[in-house]
C-alpha cells in the first residue's frame, strides 16, 4: 500500500461520522508520522505496513469519542507530540480509564504463579541432588556425638 492509498483509505473511512477538521486532522497527523519515520531511514512501505489497515485505525479514532482537546491533554500527559490525532507511537491505540484490563490482571497472576513454581523446582533439584549426600553425613555425624556423650 502507498502513503496515497493509505492516507485516502483513512480519509474515507473518517468521513461517514467526524468532522472536515478532525478527518484533517488525523490525515496530516499520519502523513506527518510517515514522512518523520522515512527521514529516519526507515522505508515507506514498512511504516506503512506497521501502521496497519487505516480502516481499523479509523474506526479507533472514532469509537474514542474524545474531543481533540482531550487526545493533547493525553498526549501532553504522557509525553507525546501534541496537536494531532493521536499520539506518536500510540498509533491505533485508545485511552482507557486508567485501569488495569481483567486479562492484563490474569496475566500478572500467571506470570508471578509461574516465577514461585520455577522457584521451587530449582529448590527441589538442589534438595534431591543433595540430600544423598548430606542425609548420610548428617547420620554418621549424629552417631559420632552419641558415642562421644557417652564416653565422657
Amino acid at each position: 500500500m502507498t502513503r496515497r492509498e493509505f492516507l485516502d483509505g483513512l480519509r474515507t473511512a473518517l468521513g461517514n461520522d467526524l468532522s472536515g477538521s478532525v478527518i484533517q486532522e488525523n490525515v496530516d497527523y499520519y502523513n506527518g508520522y510517515i514522512s518523520d519515520e522515512v527521514r529516519k531511514g526507515r522505508q515507506e512501505e514498512d511504516v506503512i505496513a506497521e501502521l496497519g489497515d487505516p480502516w481499523v485505525i479509523a474506526r479507533t479514532i472514532i469509537d474514542s469519542g474524545q474531543s481533540q482537546e482531550e487526545k493533547n491533554r493525553y498526549q501532553e500527559d504522557y509525553g507525546y507530540e501534541t496537536g494531532h490525532g493521536i499520539g506518536q507511537g500510540e498509533t491505533g491505540r485508545v485511552r482507557t480509564s486508567g485501569r488495569t484490563s481483567w486479562w492484563k490482571r490474569l496475566f500478572i497472576v500467571l506470570a508471578v504463579c509461574g516465577v514461585i513454581m520455577i522457584v521451587m523446582t530449582v529448590i527441589g533439584g538442589i534438595v534431591s541432588l543433595l540430600a544423598p549426600i548430606v542425609i548420610p553425613v548428617i547420620i554418621v555425624m549424629f552417631i559420632l556425638r552419641l558415642f562421644n556423650s557417652r564416653r565422657r
